[in-house]
């Protein structure tokens, strides 16, 4: 009889775990690195309204990489930024969700007390010519001037938008940052500090990052709508035609009124324009 009743707790216990586990989603989510901290902090907002819902944020995956984790079943939503092929993924049964805008930005460690560049001052400081925030109003402070590899969104978006940046070739000094999360580290740590990142990456960093006006305009939501500031990169999210109904429910969360307060509150512009 008491074995009998050890078994019988021993399988409820069993039962319960294997509820317990089978409950718990797990939504996988990769591919853009420099878009990647807006759809984070999405993630996390949505699970603080879903019981048992994990949104697990990958490391970055290249354009191609990512498309092909979604199209294997890898990963539950591709992050992508600029240049996609819409009608090609459709094509492929893909469904292709415009997010949000976010501003592409020079921002600058907190200890730079400059708060606005022109162009030419952006490409001197990325030629080499200006080493000494002094020389452009700053304090004396050395430029510690870092970049995003040139085939990297951040880096078109600031090539393509500033002329005398286009076509720069920028000296040694001037180190390559691979990744977003890199560059928004650097930014954070390093006095003196400069580099192409998103407002978002501004706005999480708690103070740390400061962001620069370029040509006496600021990369305000405003005037990202209106045209007067030019550098942005779009988010997209990439999904499968026949996504989960935990995919559906957090592509529906993004485009919800509550979803544009969170991009809102991370230095983005929802597509809505809300």
């Amino acid at each position: 009889m008491q074995n009998t009743t050890l078994f019988g707790l021993l399988l409820t216990a069993l039962i319960i775990a294997t509820s317990t586990v089978s409950a718990q989603t797990t939504l996988k989510v990769d591919g853009s690195t420099g878009a990647m901290p807006l759809v984070a902090a999405l993630g996390k907002a949505h699970e603080s309204k879903i019981p048992n819902l994990v949104v697990d944020i990958g490391k970055g995956l290249d354009s191609k990489a990512r498309i092909e984790a979604l199209g294997a079943g890898r990963i539950d939503i591709a992050v992508a930024s600029h240049g996609l092929k819409i009608d090609e993924l459709v094509r492929k049964g893909m469904i292709v969700d415009e997010i949000a805008r976010t501003p592409v930005v020079f921002g600058v460690n907190a200890s730079v007390s400059v708060a606005n560049l022109s162009e030419a001052q952006i490409c001197a400081i990325y030629s080499g010519g200006v080493t000494n925030w002094k020389s452009v109003g700053g304090l004396d402070l050395a430029v510690a001037a870092r970049t995003r590899p040139d085939s990297e969104v951040d880096a078109e978006v600031a090539r393509a938008g500033i002329p005398c940046l286009e076509t720069l070739k920028m000296p040694e000094a001037v180190k390559i940052m691979q990744r977003g999360g890199d560059m928004a580290k650097e930014l954070a740590e390093t006095n003196g500090a400069i580099g192409m990142t998103t407002t978002t990456v501004a706005e999480q960093s708690g103070g740390k990052i400061k962001v620069l006006s370029l040509n006496g305009t600021a990369p305000t939501a405003t005037n990202v709508i209106g045209g007067e500031y030019r550098l942005v990169r779009e988010v997209f999210l990439v999904s499968d035609g026949n996504a989960s109904p935990a995919t559906k429910a957090f592509l529906a969360f993004v485009k919800s009124a509550d979803g544009a307060t969170v991009i809102k509150a991370n230095g983005a512009i929802p597509k809505t324009g809300n």
